[in-house]
């Protein structure tokens, strides 16, 4: 079986994996040598009870007109899908690994398609270039020019190609952006040792096998800032009782009386490298002291290592009452064969037949075929079947309480017009923002005002 490298990028309505959408999906398909294949780049319209976060619109420029010519959330979905799925696909940008998948695994789910088949099903697989980034950022950094940015180096996407001239256009489209990451491999996988070794993070046997015997470890990752050099040195506590995909490490760069623990997933970001030298380096002395104090403080109160080990090794995420539909990924598991052979016939019938499968589906499959059914074809469904939604759409209007996985609120319609307040007046002054941001906001502002909530 042929693979292929699928780079891609979205751009959203904000930062909410479960109540915020994909307004513009862009990719770019490569063979393993990086010549390009086939690209792609659609709009997806606005869902009804999607309430746009200001600050996501002036990011991205995205208008109301392309929202509105775009393609109804559901058939973007079945595209997008079958793209990260076409057999053989390895599917990467730059930080997907830290929002973009995620939030296309609830896409994938709220649309009744399997949210985690593009992980792992016929050869695919997922890469991510930001924490490569990292790595060849301290260990290869003459493969690129690293911009600074107020006396600090900066590995955001668009620094990069700004400096590299990686890709022409504005930074935040999502096409732009996936040009520029394509441009940024190429860059990358002039070392082509480098380039192996860094993806062997993302094969799951490879990167066990790599770290099977490491009981301390040098962790590469992004959120641990320039300022740390981008790591932090690690205390293995053991694999996670529940979560088998993920190990569980200390940081001993940090005070143990607030103790910093992390859990890696399994090839995702946060490499992991043996605590030598030649990776060490950037650790300075004052780091250095602490480290061996808290290695001290650990071997003289074992008592300590033990009751932590015990609660992270064992801890569950908590049960959250009231979860809205979208956001119960989690909390409800997986489809049984069932409800999976009542999805395949959904997707495949048209919509008089989608409405027909509502009957044999139960419980949380058949709110969910509901919702989807009445947010992307309501002028063709009944109307009897709207109330469902309609009532979803008066609880956001009304700012009772939606929630995710996370416990986060659903953004309501007045917070995004006090937003779109704080964003254009601070302190009776103009905000120092462009004009084709302020329209934008005028824009979102006039969608705000008007009733649209009814069906």
């Amino acid at each position: 079986m042929r693979q292929t490298y699928l780079f891609y990028d979205i751009e959203t309505t904000g930062l909410s994996k479960c109540f915020d959408q994909v307004l513009q999906f862009a990719a770019i398909r490569t063979d393993l040598w990086l010549n390009e294949i086939e690209r792609y780049n659609f709009f997806v319209k606005l869902n009804l009870d999607v309430v746009p976060a200001p600050e996501a619109l002036i990011t991205h420029h995205i208008s109301f007109e392309k929202i509105n010519n775009g393609l109804c959330e559901y058939e973007a979905a079945k595209k997008i899908h079958d793209l990260l799925n076409k057999p053989g696909t390895i599917s990467l940008g730059y930080n997907t690994l830290g929002f973009d998948d995620e939030f296309l695994r609830f896409t994938f789910y709220r649309n009744l398609l399997t949210p985690y088949t593009h992980q792992y099903a016929d050869n695919c697989r997922r890469m991510d270039l930001y924490p490569m980034a990292v790595a060849y950022f301290l260990y290869k950094p003459k493969v690129l020019n690293w911009p600074t940015i107020n006396g600090k180096s900066s590995l955001k996407l668009e620094s990069l190609s700004e400096l590299n001239k990686l890709a022409t256009g504005d930074a935040h489209d999502a096409l732009v952006d996936v040009e520029a990451t394509v441009a940024l491999a190429r860059k990358f996988k002039a070392d082509q040792k480098m380039w192996d070794y860094l993806s062997g993070y993302f094969d799951k046997s490879a990167e066990r096998l790599r770290n099977k015997d490491l009981l301390e470890a040098l962790m590469l990752d992004g959120s641990f800032g320039v300022d740390n050099s981008y790591q932090s040195y690690v205390l293995f506590l053991g694999r996670h009782n529940f979560y088998k995909n993920q190990t569980v490490w200390l940081r001993l760069d940090w005070d143990l009386q607030e103790p910093f623990v992390i859990n890696k997933k399994d090839a995702e970001a946060k490499f992991l490298l043996p605590p030598h030298e030649r990776f060490t380096k950037y650790i300075n002395q004052d780091r250095w002291n602490l480290i061996n104090s808290n290695k001290q403080y650990l071997s003289n109160n074992p008592e300590f290592l033990n009751k932590l080990k015990k609660h992270h090794l064992n801890y569950q995420y908590p049960y959250i009452p009231n979860l809205d539909l979208d956001g119960a990924l989690y909390q409800n598991g997986f489809m049984s064969e069932r409800d999976k052979l009542i999805c395949g016939e959904f997707h495949a019938s048209d919509i008089d037949g989608k409405i027909q499968i509502l009957d044999r589906a139960s419980g949380y499959l058949q709110q969910q075929m509901l919702r989807l059914l009445a947010r992307n074809y309501p002028e063709k469904v009944p109307s009897q079947y709207l109330d469902f939604y309609r009532e979803y759409l008066s609880d956001i209007e009304a700012g009772n309480k939606i929630i995710d996985y996370r416990g986060n609120l659903h953004l309501t319609r007045s917070n995004a017009l006090n937003r779109i307040q704080e964003l254009t007046v601070r302190d009776g002054d103009r905000s120092p923002l462009t004009s084709e941001q302020i329209r934008l906001l005028a824009e979102l502002q006039k969608y705000l005002n008007y009733n649209h909530s009814g069906l």
